[in-house]
């Protein structure tokens, strides 16, 4: 039986073209989820420049204050991403990439030389990551149960929250008496609004972070 050459061809094509269309399919789909966690990075860049953060709440500006009002908020959205299933996981992903990017540009906008940004790039890296950690501990300690905490040793008991902001965002500038409470109290808020709106809502960004606190 001879084999008819032109449906031999016919199915090479179409087994290519399906290659090709899951092929930019995929590419669309990681195009998409790069613009969706830019914008959300955006959105987190913005609110930490909100002005109250340094007047009312009293975070020094500073490029140190700047960042560290960053990480906690690129934290907060990445945190409530991870309830989101595997494309929010990826988004995670992709904000801190663009999140490490960004720093490494400012950096080589202020002229630091190209052979240190890497290593203070790895240092903000870092201090994301332990900051991250503290926070999380801390976050979801306030769910424990005030019973079940006491039964806890000392050595287990979770830093408070206030102590975390206290150290990692007001360093050895001293804040005034309310200034921790109010940016602990807005920490939490923020987190609690983040995990509570639905999936679509938080991937498209179609949110509002809550309301800066007054004194």
């Amino acid at each position: 039986m001879r084999v008819d050459m032109v449906a031999v061809n016919f199915l090479g094509i179409k087994l290519r073209m399906y290659s090709l269309r899951r092929l930019m399919g995929n590419f669309k789909k990681r195009t998409q989820e790069r613009e969706r966690a830019q914008y959300l990075y955006i959105c987190s860049v913005e609110q930490a420049r909100q002005t109250k953060f340094y007047t009312v709440c009293g975070v020094a500006d500073t490029l140190d204050g700047r960042f560290d009002l960053i990480v906690v908020h690129v934290h907060l959205l990445t945190r409530a991403l991870s309830h989101a299933g595997t494309s929010g996981t990826r988004i995670s992903g992709l904000i801190f990439k663009i999140m490490m990017d960004d720093m490494d540009m400012n950096l080589r906008e202020m002229g630091v030389g190209d052979l240190s940004v890497g290593k203070k790039v790895k240092a903000m890296a870092r201090a994301f990551y332990g900051r991250a950690a503290a926070y999380d501990r801390a976050l979801d300690a306030d769910t424990v149960n005030l019973s079940d905490r006491s039964r806890e040793s000392e050595n287990t008991v979770p830093e408070a929250l206030e102590d975390v902001v206290n150290r990692n965002i007001f360093g050895l500038k001293p804040p005034k008496p309310l200034q921790v409470p109010l940016l602990a109290s807005y920490i939490r808020e923020v987190d609690r609004s983040l995990r509570e709106i639905g999936t679509e809502t938080l991937l498209s960004g179609t949110f509002s972070f809550s309301e800066i606190p007054e004194q």
